[in-house]
């Protein structure tokens, strides 16, 4: 190989070099920080750009995409001193690619620090049930306190979220009681709530039987008036038709002797009755009367036949 094709192949090697450190092309959501002999010359934007060779350099590269940065778990003591174990999640976006280059050396592990610092806090204000029931609470300290130092470097926080908080195993123990206890209290008021409810519904039932019993019962002794009433009249209906049936026979010829007649031998069969029942005579006081009344039957007799 001769000393030409060395030199051509030379130069074919170093237009391949400039080539590629004179075209870049930025991703869309990205951008690219140049540095023109060590000093800030631009920020590329995503598209297609040309650099000087050897002169412009790309010294940084950001996505300008929204980053989910896990915060290691920590341990923070509550304001009724508990250790429990706690982590997250850190949402943050590079709105400023120049100030996240140089304002801080790394945004990413700055956030992370600043956030669990800020954890710590928030955590020692708090009692142990509180720190399960204020998550919304330490997830707005948090992201306003991590935002407001981020701001010189060009990042943006949008939001924070609690993973775990995990407490010593002697505290979930007692707190697993605390919940069963809890559980066993609401299923004893529920318990005695339905059996309320059912004394409740029994008592009404036996409200509505009673008064459908006295409605029967009233329309019962309603309905027996009535019968007794209609009766009454059909009786006393009755008997005054016997009574002018009688009286009429009455005034017929005869009709009072017929009437004596009736009446002495009603006596004289009670009379005899009497004298069967008690196996002894009775003599009236006043056998005249017996007497009369005899022969009033007799005459009454003869008359008829």
């Amino acid at each position: 190989m001769d000393s030409f094709t060395i030199v051509l192949i030379a130069l074919i090697v170093l237009a391949v070099i400039v080539f590629f450190k004179t075209i870049r092309i930025v991703p869309q959501k990205s951008a690219f920080i140049v540095e023109k002999l060590g000093k800030y010359s631009g920020t590329l934007e995503a598209g297609f750009h040309i650099l000087i060779p050897f002169l412009d350099k790309v010294s940084y590269k950001h996505t300008l995409k929204e980053q989910a940065i896990d915060v290691p778990p920590q341990t923070c003591i509550t304001r009724d001193n508990i250790s429990v174990e706690v982590d997250g999640i850190l949402y943050m976006q590079v709105m400023d690619a120049k100030k996240a280059s140089y304002g801080i050396d790394n945004y990413r592990f700055a956030s992370t620090q600043l956030a669990q610092t800020t954890m710590r806090s928030v955590i020692g204000k708090l009692d142990l049930d509180k720190t399960f029931e204020e998550r919304e609470t330490i997830n707005g300290v948090i992201v306003e306190a991590v935002d407001k130092a981020s701001d010189p470097w060009g990042v943006k926080v949008t939001r924070y979220e609690v993973k775990n908080i995990v407490p010593p195993q002697s505290i979930k123990d007692a707190m697993e009681k605390q919940m069963r206890a809890e559980r066993e209290k609401r299923a004893l008021i529920a318990e005695s709530e339905g059996d309320r409810q059912a004394k409740i519904n029994r008592a009404e039932g036996e409200k509505q039987e009673a008064i459908a019993k006295s409605e029967g019962e009233k329309l019962k002794r309603i309905n027996e008036a009535e019968g007794k009433a209609e009766e009454i009249m059909k009786v006393a209906e009755a008997t005054g038709q016997g009574i002018l049936t009688i009286a009429k026979a009455i005034n017929e010829k005869g009709g009072i002797q017929a009437v004596n007649l009736r009446i002495a031998e009603q006596y004289l069969n009670e009379f005899g009755k009497l004298a069967k029942t008690n196996n002894t005579l009775i003599i009236p006081s006043n056998l005249s009367d017996v007497a009369g009344m005899i022969k009033a039957a007799k005459t009454v007799l003869k008359e008829v036949e």
